[in-house]
């Protein structure tokens, strides 16, 4: 098994599966309430149009103490924040900052935190390059057939349909990178997902964020195996 997992190869027959597989769970999406805590604001909703990655390196100065130098966590628990899009950090920030996603640790480290700290963070993060881990070679194979196929049978869409194949989001739908993150910090955040946690300090934790329904539907229906998989994958895929 390579050291490092890399999705170019992927043929292209196992993206019309990916988008087919995705149809269902994506309508469901798209007919649900806006997010209550949704910003509305161009230059909120696109931080990269007033962050200054310069500026972010010195907020982000506290961040290195659990998300590691760059956003390279070493830690397990923690994320990496390296490479990922700088809306959904925004979002995330400004979620932890209401309180919507309740974190003990992050939420007196945001508190106060203005837009303009949040959008400059943002976009530092984004710049950085995910360094990390290998997959695990016992499961990374049944966590990329989950990740790129689905699975009809439990109406799972494939992953990469909205996570790209190579685990890099998609910017303009608010969809998250997930190439190199830690394994156990995913299957946490998938669970949380499938229990409604991620946003319990949310009135309506489904519509906290832009893409809450679609995860919250999708978590349910995987196993813990299905986690461990689709986590040990992604940990590996550059």
């Amino acid at each position: 098994m390579p050291k490092t997992i890399r999705a170019g190869w992927m043929l292209p027959a196992l993206l019309a599966t990916a988008m087919a597989n995705a149809q269902a769970p994506a309508a469901a999406q798209a007919a649900a309430p806006a997010a209550t805590t949704a910003t509305t604001n161009p230059a909120d909703a696109f931080p990269f149009a007033k962050g200054s990655a310069a500026n972010g390196a010195t907020k982000a100065a506290v961040c290195t103490a659990c998300h590691g130098p760059n956003g390279n966590s070493t830690n397990p628990e923690w994320p990496k924040l390296a490479g990922q899009s700088a809306v959904y950090i925004a979002e995330q920030l400004r979620l932890f900052r209401s309180g919507a996603r309740d974190n003990p640790i992050m939420k007196p480290l945001v508190a106060g935190l203005s837009d303009q700290d949040i959008s400059d963070i943002s976009v530092y993060f984004e710049a950085q390059t995910p360094v990390g881990l290998e997959a695990d070679p016992s499961y990374w194979k049944a966590g990329q057939t989950l990740y790129v196929r689905g699975d009809k049978t439990r109406d799972i869409p494939a992953c990469e349909a909205c996570h790209g194949p190579a685990g890099r989001g998609n910017l303009a739908a608010g969809y998250p990178a997930l190439r190199a993150q830690q394994s156990v910090y995913l299957v946490k955040q998938l669970t949380d997902y499938a229990s409604g946690a991620r946003y319990k300090g949310a009135p309506k934790p489904e519509t906290a964020s832009r893409n809450g329904v679609m995860m919250l539907t999708v978590a349910k229906r995987l196993t813990p195996t299905d986690m461990r998989d689709l986590a040990s994958y992604l940990q590996g895929l550059r």
